[in-house]
Parts: C-alpha cells; sequence; structure tokens
C-alpha cells in the first residue's frame, strides 16, 4: 500500500539493481552535452582556454574533479552553448565546491549567439539562485515553455559566495533534442531528384545576375 510506496522512494543504495537501473536512466536523461557543437562553444572570462567546454559531459562522470573551469578575473562566467539542432531545455544541474568559489547565480538566455559581457544587462529567458551543489544532485528545472525551441543557449553565471574567482565542475542539461529543418532538408532533396538537371542551372542563373 502507500507505505511501502513511501518507503521505496527512501531506496538510494546501488546495492539493488533496481536503484541502478533508475541511475542509469538519470544519467541518460542528462545527455544533451552530446548535442553541444563542440567547435563553437564558448566559454568568456575562463583562466584556461578551453576548460570551459569541459564541464559539459556524461552524468556519470561529474564526479570526475580533475574537469573544472575558473574565472580568470573577478567572479564571472559566461557560456555560449550553441546545439546541433533543436532542444527542449527541461533542467539544469550546476556542480562546485562546497565553499565560496561555488556559483550563488544563474541566468539563462536563449537563441541569442556569440553573447558577450556587454549583452547580459538585458532580461534573462529565466534566473535562479543556486545552493552548495558538490555533488551534482540539485535540478533547477526551467519554464519548459519558455525553452522549448532552443538552438543556442547561454548561461551566465554573475557571482558566487564571496570568493574572487567562481569554480565549476559540472554543468548538466537535461531535455529533448530534435534535428533542426528536418522538413525543409526534405523538400530539397526532393526538388533536386525530381528536376532535371538543365533546371539546376536556371535556379543558379538569377543569382549570378544578381551578384554582377
Amino acid at each position: 500500500g502507500r507505505g511501502a510506496a513511501m518507503a521505496h522512494g527512501h531506496g538510494r543504495c546501488s546495492c539493488c539493481g533496481e536503484a541502478a537501473a533508475a541511475g542509469a536512466e538519470r544519467g541518460s536523461a542528462w545527455g544533451l552535452y552530446l548535442r553541444i557543437d563542440r567547435q563553437r562553444l564558448q566559454c568568456l572570462n575562463e583562466r584556461r582556454e578551453g576548460s570551459g567546454a569541459l564541464v559539459f559531459r556524461a552524468w556519470e562522470e561529474r564526479g570526475d574533479r580533475s574537469q573544472f573551469v575558473e574565472s580568470d578575473d573577478e567572479e564571472e562566467l559566461l557560456f555560449n552553448v550553441p546545439f546541433t539542432g533543436n532542444v527542449k531545455l527541461k533542467g539544469v544541474i550546476v556542480m562546485g565546491e562546497d565553499d565560496s568559489t561555488h556559483p550563488a547565480e544563474m541566468r539563462l538566455f536563449r537563441n541569442i549567439p556569440h553573447m558577450s559581457f556587454d549583452d547580459v544587462g538585458r532580461e534573462p529567458d529565466q534566473t535562479f539562485s543556486l545552493n552548495r551543489d558538490p555533488t551534482g544532485e540539485l535540478e533547477y528545472p526551467t519554464k519548459i515553455a519558455r525553452f522549448s525551441n532552443v538552438s543556442h543557449l547561454s548561461i551566465h553565471f554573475p557571482r558566487n559566495f564571496g570568493a574572487e574567482t567562481t569554480k565549476i565542475f559540472y554543468i548538466g542539461l537535461k531535455g529533448e533534442w530534435t534535428e533542426a529543418h528536418r522538413h525543409e532538408v526534405t523538400i530539397c532533396n526532393y526538388e533536386a531528384s525530381a528536376n532535371p538537371a538543365d533546371h539546376k542551372l536556371e535556379q543558379i542563373t538569377p543569382q549570378t545576375h544578381f551578384i554582377s
């Protein structure tokens, strides 16, 4: 009955197979890092170049403390995270040290590519007050309606709990990914195969004419 269900909710031991399965399921939910366009990923004010990219990894690997990003001067960090398709973002995890270097606030902006610190004055799509989370357990749920069609996510950490620099070990992104512009691609392919070759030439001509 109800008592059993409640007791079950407390089962956090990884020794029983059910909890392990739930853990694996949870891990796969945080797989959006695989859908990040790594070539265009940016972290502004990172002390070590390229270190910002390291914090986007598998949920199971969030405990790897050799991979982290630290801010260079002052406490702000700004991530520009382009996706390889469209994302419905459902939740974020932010994991840092259990000290004052942990970020204290997170501001999310959607679909503003190449944001810089000059742009952070604008109104974010959502702001979170963060708790210290050294184990990567706390999930911050997004307003899904606002983040249902995200091709680019900017994450701004304006302040921490009082240290000179901010340190982040892991950022988890949970949600659904769909391929971008599938529909248009299908139409193009169909036209290309349906049209004879000489028709393609006609299509190119007006453009050439336009350029000259």
